[in-house]
């Protein structure tokens, strides 16, 4: 059975640091890509970053590229999102989706497009 598990959240003031870790279980990174996505209260949830291992691809929203780094330790089937210099607008709750094959630079971004979800973690940016 296909299970993502996430890890790491809190609270955090502004400018500080967090990283979330996605336990995979029930198949292997070398085959499925895994996003990280975003919701905050009243809104949508928004793709954060992307990760496939087999050819390093990497992708990040434009509001976290040069903040957030995305990374995966396929032998331990974990992914990791290391975020810095966090802001108010950081604040959500952070879930940790997969698929099945390389996504695309055009669409990875669409909830929409991932098929197996984790419960999501809450971080909190408040001074």
């Amino acid at each position: 059975q296909l299970q993502l598990v996430e890890s790491g959240g809190g609270l955090v003031q502004p400018g500080g640091s967090l990283r979330l870790s996605c336990a995979a279980s029930g198949f292997s990174l070398d085959y499925y890509a895994i996003g990280w996505f975003r919701q905050a209260p009243g809104k949508e949830r928004e793709g954060v970053s992307c990760l496939w291992s087999s050819d390093d691809f990497i992708d990040y929203a434009g509001s976290v590229k040069g903040r957030f780094t995305i990374s995966g330790d396929n032998g331990k089937n974990m992914v990791y999102l290391q975020m810095n210099n966090l802001k108010l607008d950081d604040t959500a709750t952070y879930y940790c989706a997969a698929r099945g094959g390389r996504p695309s630079r055009d669409w990875w971004s669409d909830a929409a497009r991932w098929k197996y979800w984790g419960r999501g973690a809450q971080v909190t940016v408040s001074s």
